[in-house]
């Protein structure tokens, strides 16, 4: 790419580019370089999902939560051609069958199947706050389990939630077994299961959850103070240093750190109310406590 106007007559002034002609330009003979550039600004501003269609200069990009990943075509249904011109008769017959195929041709294989997954899958989305890295992830999972046949004899949304929570393993995203099947209305063990059949089908390796990710969706479901959050943090991460927290459960070993640090700090919060923010029982609070001033000795 040259900076410099080229012609021996100039003396090679710098170079303009106008943006509203589309032309690059020698400052100084005013000699035309390039007709036509690329544009590299933003997109028209829009406020509504309509005007940016209209306005875009380019379409939605691919995603493989979506059934077709955002690629499929579509026959218009106007019997027009590019000049605005009617078409004839035969055409028209032509373009009404071609329509019938490609829609016959969409309804193939397992499109059904991934049009009614990803619709939940948007509808969770949304009551779970998930970034669209988990929901990539989750549809990426889904299509494996589809791909594997795991989906016959079971529920679209049993294997659907399972992949989700495998994505948020993955991604590290602090969502529990609880957490979704409560959004999506599935009974828990059911959901486990599915987890289980997934896992061992499609040989995932996850890495367990950080019980660390926890405390601060749980101190502000509770409402502490933040002195008790970061206190709770740092029990954890003693507790991960020697090697206490390994094999337990990581919301119940949140629990347990939570619950001392309230003590500590003098919150009046009870057992019950912490087991029931972290979905365990306060038996695992109580006796995870216990373990907690025997191997961190503190009192």
């Amino acid at each position: 790419m040259f900076d410099k106007c080229t012609l021996k007559v100039c003396p090679r002034g710098p170079l303009v580019t106008d943006n509203n002609t589309g032309e690059i330009l020698c400052a100084s003979c005013g000699l035309v370089l390039i007709e036509k550039i690329d544009s590299i600004g933003p997109e028209s501003r829009s406020f509504d999902v309509e005007s940016f269609n209209d306005k875009s200069r380019t379409g939605a990009k691919s995603s493989l939560a979506v059934h077709d990943m955002g690629l499929a075509t579509s026959i218009g249904l106007q019997d027009k051609d590019a000049a605005g011109h009617l078409l004839s008769g035969y055409m028209k017959n032509t373009f009404n069958r071609l329509r019938i195929w490609d829609n016959r041709s969409k309804s193939k294989g397992n499109d059904s199947n991934l049009r009614q997954a990803f619709t939940l899958l948007d509808t969770i989305k949304s009551q779970l706050s998930l970034p669209d890295n988990v929901v990539e992830e989750t549809a990426y999972i889904y299509r494996k389990a589809v791909a594997m046949k795991l989906t016959r004899g079971r529920g679209i949304s049993s294997i659907l939630y399972a992949a989700l929570y495998a994505a948020c393993r993955k991604t590290s995203t602090p969502r529990t077994l609880r957490d979704i099947a409560k959004a999506g209305n599935v009974r828990k063990g059911d959901l486990a299961t599915a987890y289980r059949t997934m896992v061992k089908s499609l040989e995932l390796r996850l890495d367990p959850f950080d019980p660390v990710e926890f405390v601060t969706k749980v101190c502000s479901i509770i409402k502490v103070n933040e002195i008790t959050r970061r206190h709770a943090l740092d029990l954890l991460l003693r507790a991960e240093d020697k090697g206490f927290s390994t094999g337990k459960n990581p919301m119940s070993l949140v629990a347990a750190a939570v619950y001392l640090a309230t003590c500590i700090h003098n919150e009046k919060k009870t057992q019950i109310e912490i087991a029931k923010a972290c979905g365990v029982s306060n038996v695992s609070v109580r006796n995870l406590a216990r373990q907690f001033r025997e191997k961190l000795d503190f009192e």
